[in-house]
């Protein structure tokens, strides 16, 4: 008995420690942060005064700058100890669902700005292991100063959510867009591919990896430039399923029911999932990803196949997606579009079998050339060596890179005011998602006609 009492002393006195320990720590390092924001504050004046002395600028003015510059750090230190939650935003429109929660539009009530904030369960993010991805995405959003990247304004959590504030894009995402344009012409498709370069490259200058690049995650501005985000949030990919995975072994097309796959040729056949013609495998897709506008599950369409083989991967796999999105704008479903979420991931694996342009639809040699240079083994991807080697193909001569975002947009979405969601899909306040799917397309969007 005594030894038991013991025990529970050492035990409470240890967890008093512990908890010692911890306030020390939380005090040293409030105050070492303290100082380090002084420290800065201090330096970033130095700089400013160096930089005045050394230029043409009137005292007066050098003055009023300095004074502005004090001005502005006031407000920012002021802003940080305001504690900012969700109950200073109204609460709008629905304009995504998924597996860890919503996006909605919001109003800030002090300032009247409009952003969209997204909205996630911790209990389901913990359960599902996305912590970490959830924390790289808001690092990478505040990090990356970028006309290319969505902007990330505030992020807070309470007991139950993490609160994610972004600038709403009224434009809506590539999804909805090629849901009503089928297939994009090859000017078109080069103006949002070539955007897409420059938002992948500016997070690959950051030393992120995106690894889910697709349609649903490339938002258009109110003027049709496109800017890229992780608005999808679907349910990601559950890779247990795709265990028996394995690059070497042989891929037994008999169980592959798309005779397009292996040749050219479309033998007409009695079996429903046997496409006749590139016209009617478009036609399935487009009615599958109708069907699927609900699902929170997440696809494998645009996953690279270093990335399902868990063989460890790196930057390239954001080109492989790129490659991928660019052969469903020219010719209207994803290169290795399939019945099932595994076959997919199959043709995937041995898309050396797999990877095919239909013949009827015409593509000039360097599009065809820019794919095949995308979607193929990491030691031979373009973009392996950096962005540039993308820049530099010859389907890319008449870009001129640092332009790209000053020039008009490939198409002018319809936007009616700061409020307008016609872009985005209806969602019912009460809504439950619902996790049925057939196919292995991403949960579409209906465009609201």
């Amino acid at each position: 008995m005594e030894e038991g009492h013991r025990e529970e002393e050492v035990l409470g006195s240890s967890l008093t420690m512990e908890k010692v320990a911890a306030a020390k720590q939380f005090i040293e390092n409030h105050y070492k942060t303290q100082m380090k924001n002084i420290q800065q504050r201090k330096e970033r004046r130095w700089v400013l005064e160096r930089k005045l002395a050394s230029s043409d600028v009137p005292k007066e003015e050098q003055m009023h700058l300095i004074k502005d510059l004090e001005q502005k750090e006031t407000e920012y230190m002021r802003l940080k100890r305001h504690k900012i939650c969700v109950d200073d935003f109204e609460l709008l429109t629905i304009i995504g669902r998924g597996a860890y929660g919503e996006v909605r539009l919001c109003r800030e009530k002090k300032s009247g700005n409009i952003y969209a904030m997204k909205k996630l369960k911790k209990s389901e993010m913990l359960i599902r292991g996305q912590v970490e991805h959830v924390r790289a995405e808001r690092n990478l959003l505040a990090e990356v100063a970028s006309h290319c990247i969505v902007k990330l304004y505030y992020s807070f959590q309470d007991a139950e959510y993490l609160y994610l504030v972004m600038e709403y894009l009224p434009g809506g995402d590539m999804m909805t867009l090629l849901m009503r344009e089928d297939t994009l012409s090859e000017s078109v498709a080069k103006f949002y591919i070539a955007q897409s370069v420059l938002a992948i490259e500016s997070i690959h200058k950051h030393h992120y990896i995106h690894r889910d690049i697709k349609p649903d995650n490339l938002l258009l501005d109110k003027t049709g430039h496109m800017k890229l985000s992780d608005f999808g949030l679907c349910k990601p990919l559950d890779c247990r399923t795709l265990s028996t995975l394995k690059e070497n072994e042989a891929m037994d097309d008999e169980n592959i029911k798309d005779p397009m796959d292996i040749d050219s040729s479309f033998p007409d056949t009695n079996d429903g999932n046997k496409w006749k013609s590139p016209r009617e495998k478009l036609h399935h897709w487009q009615i599958n990803r109708r069907k699927l506008a609900f699902s929170t599950v997440g696809t494998p369409d645009y996953i690279a196949p270093e990335v399902l083989l868990k063989k460890g991967y790196g930057m390239e796999c954001d080109w492989w997606s790129l490659g991928a999105i660019m052969y469903e704008m020219l010719i209207g479903y994803p290169p290795f579009y399939a019945d099932d979420p595994i076959t997919t991931c199959r043709k995937i694996v041995h898309w050396r079998n797999h990877l095919r342009f239909p013949e009827d639809i015409k593509l000039s040699h360097e599009a065809k050339d820019l794919m095949c240079r995308l979607l193929c083994d990491v030691e031979h991807r373009l973009g392996t060596g950096g962005s540039n080697q993308i820049k530099a193909h010859p389907w890319f001569k008449d870009i001129v890179w640092d332009r790209l975002y000053e020039m008009a947009a490939a198409f002018k979405p319809e936007v009616n005011g700061e409020l307008d969601t016609q872009n985005f899909m209806k969602y019912d306040e009460m809504d439950t998602p619902t996790s049925a799917r057939s196919g292995s397309g991403p949960s579409r969007k209906v465009c609201n006609h």
